[in-house]
Formats: structure tokens, sequence, C-alpha cells
């Protein structure tokens, strides 16, 4: 009972912190100089020929009025944000600013399969490579082993993940002579000359991936190995590890049998927090390899000051981040039956 109430009280928490990040957020957008209107006004005097049929040298306060008018400016503000909440369905039914044939949600879903395709083949991997690693090394800490992997695990956390995705295409794209040519520049498939069978397609798409996976892993590849680590070095120190060997059961029983699965906590709780990441993306590395995934999309509308779209993706990622955080917590209650819920 304790426990659904925890659950309840966490999903009402959702709304007003929901509210409050896109309403703080909508604000700047409408306060900060610079925006659309604004956008479209230089673009039209540095123009010879007006696509808006005004003249570049007749560029009025009507015509700014009338382009506000358009964009939905010259509403006051919450009944700005009520329209593009309710209305509007978070700005997702809004048509782009830069691309008016299409709605922010027709541009998100163009875009949003290439970035959960990445993100979770990047979560997989990490998982993988990250859960195993980190409990070898728990399991030989002070070794040989504990301290090679520790200068690989920490050269990669020091690495930034844009210094490390240009070092990857310098060394294995040919974009420098001499040096191997094994990957493709960027994009996501080949230009086939005629259809292929399904193997090849997906030989090509993982071609494709593999060094921006890589890129996507490295950046929480020392931290989740760490983690693992030491969240098993201090359930085998624990008391009751101590108490299981002492009624007799060997070091990896208890290690495997007891330990592993509490140390697996810190660990299974991160999934949650992975789902806005999975949908977010990442303005670097999609830049890099040319990949048109939701990060460049939310570059891209930044900088061409598209708030439809930018809000649109903003409110997405919030109430993805804040689901993910209602999954951690159940999962959280699911595997620690410890927890008292009564005083949180």
């Amino acid at each position: 009972m304790e426990r659904a109430a925890y659950l309840v009280r966490r999903l009402l928490l959702v709304i007003p912190t929901f509210l409050g990040i896109t309403i703080a957020c909508f604000a700047l957008t409408r306060f900060l100089p610079g925006g659309p209107v604004e956008a479209r006004l230089i673009r039209l005097r540095a123009s010879t020929d007006s696509h808006a049929n005004v003249a570049a040298t007749q560029v009025t306060e009507d015509y700014r009025k009338e382009l506000e008018k358009a964009f939905g400016f010259d509403k006051p503000i919450p009944l700005q944000y009520w329209d593009w909440l309710v209305t509007n369905r978070m700005g997702l039914k809004i048509k782009s600013y830069d691309h008016p044939d299409k709605t922010a949600w027709e541009l998100i879903r163009s875009r949003l399969p290439v970035s959960v395709g990445f993100g979770l083949a990047a979560f997989v991997a990490m998982y993988l490579v990250c859960v195993p690693l980190g409990i070898a090394k728990a399991l030989r800490h002070g070794g040989t082993f504990d301290a090679a992997s520790s200068v690989v695990v920490f050269v990669a956390y020091a690495v930034p993940s844009f210094a490390l995705a240009m070092m990857l295409k310098m060394c294995f794209c040919g974009t420098v002579d001499g040096l191997w040519n094994i990957f493709p520049l960027g994009g996501l498939a080949s230009d086939f000359d005629g259809p292929v069978s399904w193997w090849t397609v997906v030989c090509d798409r993982v071609w494709h991936m593999a060094l921006p996976v890589l890129c996507y892993v490295a950046g929480s590849f020392a931290m989740l190995t760490l983690l693992m680590k030491n969240s098993l070095l201090d359930q085998v120190s624990s008391d009751y590890v101590r108490t299981v060997i002492a009624k007799g059961a060997s070091r990896r029983q208890a290690v495997w049998g007891h330990a592993l699965r509490n140390a697996l906590i810190p660990i299974a709780t991160g999934f949650g927090p992975m789902i806005g990441l999975l949908f977010a993306g990442s303005i670097i590395i999609e830049t890099i390899f040319e990949i048109p995934g939701m990060g460049r999309l939310s570059w891209d509308a930044l900088n061409g000051r598209d708030y439809a779209v930018f809000l649109a993706l903003l409110a997405l990622t919030a109430l993805m981040g804040l689901v993910g955080n209602l999954i951690s917590d159940f999962l959280y209650m699911v595997i620690d039956p410890r927890v008292d819920f009564s005083k949180r």
C-alpha cells in the first residue's frame, strides 16, 4: 500500500514539474531577442525579392505586426502558452517556421527512428560491455587486470565525445592520406545500384553505425564501469556476505548468488533516465557523422529560430525524462524491498 501511494505521489509530481519546465522555456523564447520574426525580417531585408511579396526596402512596422500575428505572438503570453500546450498539443500541430509544409510532429516523426535506433544500439552495447567489465574489475581489485583496464576507462572518460568522433573519422574514414579507409564518412546507408538482400542492408547499416555508436558509448563508459565495480565491492565487503561465507558457502557462491543482485540496483535504476537520452540523440555526434537524427533537428531548429519545432522537441524530451524517472522509481521499488516508502 505504501509503495502504491509512493508511485501515485511521484506520478502527480510529474504534472507540475512538466509545467514548470515548459513554462520557463516557453517564456524565454518569447523574451529573448532574435526570434523567428526578427530572423524573417533579416532575411527579407537581405533579399532583393521578398517571398512575402513585400519589397526589401519596404519592411514596415505594419508588416512586422502581420508576422507577429501569423506566428501568434500578438496574444498575451499566458494565452500563447495555453494555445501551444492544449490547442496544438505541446506544439506538435504547429507548422514549422522553416518548413511551412510540415508540422513539428511530422519533422520529429521522420527523425525519431534514427535517434532511437542509435540510442538503443549504444544502450545495449554499453551495458553488455560495462557491466561485465565492472564485475571483472571488482573481482580482480588491485590486480594487473584492474590497473590496465582502469587506464583504458579513464582515457575514454577524459577524451570528449566530439574529439573522439573526429579522431575516429580521421583515422578510419580515409580523410587523411595513409590512414585506413574502413568506415564510411557519414550517413545511414550506402547508395546501391539495384535491389540487394536484407542481409546486405543490415550489414551496411551496422557498417555505418559502428563509429557513431562507439562515440555514444564512450561518454558513459567510465561512469557505468566504475559504478558497477564500486557497487559490487561495497556489497562484497558487507556483513551479510561474510555471514554467507561463514555458513559454508564459497566466495564465488556468495558473490554470484547474493552480492551481485544488490550490486545491480544502481545499474538497473539507471535504465529509466536513458529513455530521454534515446529520444534526444546527440547533437555533436550526429553533426560530425551527418546523421539525420533528433540531435541535428534540435540544433537546426535552434539555429534557425524555429521555436515551433524546438519547443515541441523540448516538451517531448522533458516528458520522456520524467517518465524515465518514474520507471527508475518502479525498478528501485521492485529490486530492493528493504526501502521504507513511508518516509518518501
